[in-house]
This record gives structure tokens, sequence and C-alpha cells, in this order.
């Protein structure tokens, strides 16, 4: 068990990459709670996964969170910040300022309130280690979506930073930047849109949720004790180009 007995907190995990991060957690040993935006939880392949609702976007929430999490378990050892949403392809001709707050308060706003929860219960008592899911539009261009691209190119810093303001104390920061990925955000794109993506993989396939998970339970665990700060592309190849 690669991660037995430590305590994870899984954000956007009703479904998808998060989803799949939280159940692969659990799979492994981890005291997983799961948090998203729905009310009622979803049927996780495992059983001793707590499931709470939360919006990334709230001070508030994240306080209650962190009031629950140290009265439950004294500590949280693991962080993955997988909450994101994409739910407009403008650009920046034609962004609106309700859709750029809306997708950075989830994107970026939401990781940093995670993180900010994390370093603050951990700082000095112990290890801690934190992945946060980016995206390949992270780190390379792409038409449109510039609210999103900012976003996702903003936790790659964000996550740089903590990894080495915290590097010897105990607290590892790892993003994941995942490809074309086979979720429900993914499934509602233009059909266009996601094989011009699919053109310029040259794995030449989707990927699943699982295996971006699988990267992210090795980041988490303490086989990657000595990882820290890293940009882990699961792409396909897309971003070696």
């Amino acid at each position: 068990m690669r991660v037995a007995g430590k305590i994870a907190v899984v954000t956007g995990a009703y479904r998808g990459i998060g989803r799949a991060c939280a159940e692969a957690l659990a799979g492994e040993g981890a005291q997983v709670i799961a948090l998203d935006l729905m009310a009622e939880a979803p049927d996780y392949a495992e059983s001793s996964i707590i499931y709470r609702q939360l919006d990334v976007g709230s001070e508030t929430d994240w306080q209650l969170l962190a009031e629950e999490v140290s009265a439950r378990f004294g500590r949280v050892d693991i962080l993955v910040c997988a909450a994101g949403i994409a739910p407009t392809k403008s650009g920046a001709h034609d962004v609106t300022m309700a859709d750029w707050e809306h997708i950075l308060r989830v994107n970026q706003t939401g990781v940093m309130l995670g993180m900010r929860m994390a370093t603050g219960m951990m700082l000095g008592k112990g290890p801690l280690s934190i992945v946060n899911i980016s995206s390949i539009w992270g780190q390379v261009g792409g038409t449109g979506q510039i609210a999103y691209h900012a976003s996702k190119g903003a936790v790659i810093n964000m996550t740089r930073n903590v990894a080495i303001t915290y590097a010897r104390q105990g607290i590892r920061a790892n993003a994941v930047l995942p490809g074309l990925i086979d979720t429900e955000m993914v499934r509602i794109q233009k059909p266009e849109m996601n094989a011009a993506t699919l053109a310029l993989t040259p794995m030449g396939r989707i990927g699943l949720p699982e295996e971006i998970a699988a990267g992210v339970l090795f980041l988490a665990s303490d086989e990657a004790s000595f990882v820290t700060g890293a940009v882990l592309s699961i792409d396909g190849g897309f971003t070696a180009q």
C-alpha cells in the first residue's frame, strides 16, 4: 500500500481526473476526503472515501474544511487540487469579465486556497505532498480559451513557488499537465477541437483519467520524496514537440 495511513484531500473529486485520483489514493491505503460542488456523493469504487461539498473558490468553505480535518485527523498529508473548469472558449477579443473571473476563481484561486489551507495546517508539523493539476495549455499556447490558459499557467508557477518556499520544511509541491483526457469536460467540447488536439498527440490516442491518477499517486507518495517543483506532462507526447 503506497500511501497507507495518509490523510489525503482531493478537490474536483466528483468525476473525471479528480475522482480517479481519489479512488487511486484510497485504493493504496489513504483516507481520502473528496471535495466537489455537488451535494450528493458519487458511487465511489472505494467505500472508505469521505465526501464533502465544497466550493474551491470560497474562503469560508476551506476554513470549515480545515477545522473538520484538524479536529478529526489532526493533519493532512496529501493535497490534490484537481478542480477545474473551461466553460468558455473565448479569446482576448471577446472574453467577458464574468467568465474571466469565474474561471480564475476556480482554477487559480481555488488552488491557492487549497495550498494555503494545507501549508498553514502542516508548516512545522510534518511532511506534506501537494499535487496540482494544471494542463498542457498552461505550458504551451493554443487558440482561444485565454482565461483557461492563464489560470493553468498560474497553477504551474504557484506550484513552483510553494516548492521552493517550503523545500526545507518538509513540504513538496508538484504539478501534473494532462493532455487530451477522456473526461466529461472534454466530451462536451466541439469534436473538431478535440480532433485537432488528438492530431497533434504523438501517441495518437486520448488518455484516461486513471493514467493521470497514476502519476499523481507517485508524486503524492514517499516514492517521490526527492521530487519537488516538478512539472510532469502526461500527454501522449504532446508537449515534447
